[in-house]
């Protein structure tokens, strides 16, 4: 199973307390890990685990910013 956001920003700041992190921020490591999660959301929309007909057509982009009320 592939490793989630939430499960690689739990390691990521285990390593930032101890040092052993690229991150010098642990600011970068939450900015990162949201990138990461709206990824995971926008290719599971696409993967059609969000199928509906309201969405047909809709590029998950714009379903994502539309659900989630995001401008990124």
């Amino acid at each position: 199973m592939k490793q989630t956001a939430v499960e690689w920003q739990h390691i990521e700041l285990s390593k930032f307390l101890y040092g052993k992190s690229e991150f010098t921020d642990a600011n970068d490591i939450l900015i990162k890990a949201k990138e990461m999660e709206k990824e995971l959301m926008m290719k599971a929309f696409d993967d059609g685990k969000w199928d509906s007909l309201a969405f047909k057509g809709t590029p998950s982009e714009d379903w994502y910013n539309k659900t989630f009320n995001t401008k990124e």
